[in-house]
Order: structure tokens, then C-alpha cells, then sequence
């Protein structure tokens, strides 16, 4: 009970949640309950909830926009801190564009403002499905461009509260990885560098990017966007589709027939099902081509 009283001083009662089903937080649409469930839209806030955290030995678990996330259908123990952070600040530097954000803001909205005010260089990006925190934390991609190739800073605090900003080198940004998945670190605000465009051009190219995803992936179905990551001298959806897995079920979920790196959730799907159909289709690569596939996903 302190736990609970102390975090709604801090952020307040309206934005804590408790036993909160992680499937209406992630875009699998599965995962049992988070203990208590926190939206942080503030770095100070964030500060205290982890200080918090820490008094009371409580787990902590840092959630974007859960769009690259299976949670386990027995739920989470400890607190659940979605971050929430948001703002954009945008200056004019040497005929760039710079560009801060909080790390709470979605990609998709990040895309239309940009459209909006003729900045260019992140049309690739905004059909990703997640916070710009997320996606600096995975270094996520879409068509040919990674998040690495636009950001120049990021800042974020270690789980006691302590602030640092990191520069794209400090960052150690590789194929859907960084630092800050090799060490605990959240990040609250992100710096990008882009340059100035043309409206029509830049709408243009995101609806060109938007036809594809419907054509290409299974976006009428929850997922969790490319299951597996693909590997160093393979296409990783190329061997699941050779080994006849498009379509195959466990349960609920299923191997998209659209495109057999996507696992979706086609029917009611469990998480234990998801991971169930995950393991299948490891185990069926693996024996067919001798190759090791690795998800992408994170797994709570």
C-alpha cells in the first residue's frame, strides 16, 4: 500500500494503474497483469518513480508503445512505467534541421508533423508502430533507413535517476540494438538532424511507404511487426516460407499467409501460444537449414 500512495503523490492517481492487463498495452493484444501500471509524462516524475522503485525493491519494467513486446499471460510483478514524455522543439542550424523530441512521442505522429512543416528525412520511419524512445532503444528501420541515420543525441537517466547524454557514437547503434539494450538506461529525450523538404514530396513518399506495409504485411491482424531479426547470410521470412510454415497455427496465433516473418495474433491467441508457434518455427529453420533464427520481439 505505501508503494501505491507514494507513486500517486508523484504522478497522480489518474495515471496509476493497478493489476492492469499488459494485452490492451501491447499491439500483440496479449499478457497477463502489470502490479501496478505507471504513465510517466515527465523526466522529474520519472526520477521519483524510480527512486521509489528503488526504496521499495520493487521490479521495474520501461514500456513505449509495446509494439515490439510479448508480456507472458501471468502478468508482470513490480511496477510497469509507460513513458509518456512528449514535446518537439525544432531550430535551423547550417541548412539543417534539428529536431528535439520526447521520447514518448509516436512515430507516426512525429511523420505527419514533420509533413506538416516541410521537414524531411523520416518518411521511411513513420510507419513504425512505436515511441521514438523504443525505436532509438532498437534501433528500429523500416525501407532502406534505421533510426541511427537520423539521430545525433539522445538523453536518458540509469534506473537510480541519474541523468547522462549520449552522442550517436556513445550509443553503439547496430542492427536493432544499442547500448541501451546491453544496459539499463531510459531514455527521455531524443535530438534529430534532418533537412528541409517539400510537402507534396514528403507526403508522396509516406503514402508510397503506407501502400507497401498494406500490401506487403498482415496489418489487419495484431503483432508485433518482424518477429524474427534477420540473418547475417539469410532472409530469415525467406526459410520459414520454405519450410512450408505460411499459415501454420497454434491456437490462435498463426504465421502470416501475407508474410512469414510476421507471427500474428489471428484468432484469440494466448502469448504461450505466440511463443509456442515462436519455438515451432525456430526448431523447423533449424533442422531444415542448420541456421539459428532470433527474435526480434523482447519477452516479459
Amino acid at each position: 500500500m505505501q508503494v501505491k500512495e507514494r507513486i500517486e503523490k508523484i504522478v497522480g492517481k489518474e495515471n496509476v494503474l493497478y493489476n492492469e492487463n499488459m494485452s490492451k498495452h501491447t499491439t500483440f493484444k496479449t499478457g497477463g497483469p502489470a502490479e501496478i501500471f505507471v504513465k510517466v509524462d515527465d523526466i522529474e516524475k520519472l526520477k521519483k518513480v524510480l527512486e521509489t522503485a528503488k526504496e521499495e525493491k520493487e521490479d521495474i519494467h520501461i514500456l513505449g508503445n509495446g509494439s515490439n513486446l510479448l508480456v507472458k499471460d501471468n502478468g508482470v510483478k513490480g511496477i510497469v512505467i509507460r513513458i509518456d514524455i512528449e514535446g518537439i522543439k525544432t531550430e535551423e542550424k547550417e541548412n539543417k534541421i534539428i529536431v528535439k523530441l520526447g521520447a514518448g512521442e509516436k512515430l507516426a505522429a512525429i511523420g505527419q508533423r514533420f509533413m506538416q512543416n516541410n521537414i524531411s528525412g523520416f518518411e521511411e520511419l513513420s510507419g513504425i508502430p512505436g515511441t521514438l524512445g523504443g525505436a532509438v532503444r532498437m534501433n528500429a528501420g523500416a525501407h532502406g533507413k534505421e533510426i541511427k541515420d537520423v539521430i545525433k543525441k539522445a538523453k536518458a537517466v540509469d534506473y537510480e535517476g541519474k541523468e547522462y547524454e549520449f552522442t550517436k557514437e556513445d550509443m553503439k547503434l547496430e542492427y536493432r540494438s544499442s547500448i541501451f539494450v546491453k544496459e539499463k538506461y531510459i531514455i527521455y529525450e531524443v535530438e534529430l538532424e534532418l533537412q528541409k523538404g517539400n510537402k507534396e514530396e514528403i507526403k508522396n513518399k509516406m503514402e508510397e511507404y503506407a501502400k507497401w506495409r498494406k500490401e506487403h504485411q498482415p496489418l489487419e491482424y495484431p503483432n508485433a511487426g518482424s518477429t524474427f531479426k534477420r540473418g547475417e547470410d539469410f532472409i530469415t521470412a525467406k526459410l520459414i516460407d520454405e519450410c512450408g510454415l505460411k499459415g501454420y497455427k497454434v491456437g490462435g496465433a498463426q504465421i502470416s499467409t501475407k508474410h512469414a516473418g510476421f507471427v500474428i495474433n489471428e484468432n484469440k491467441a494466448t502469448t504461450k501460444e505466440i511463443l509456442e508457434l515462436i519455438e515451432y518455427t525456430k526448431e523447423q529453420v533449424n533442422k531444415k537449414f542448420n541456421k539459428k533464427i532470433e527474435l526480434e520481439i523482447e519477452v516479459w
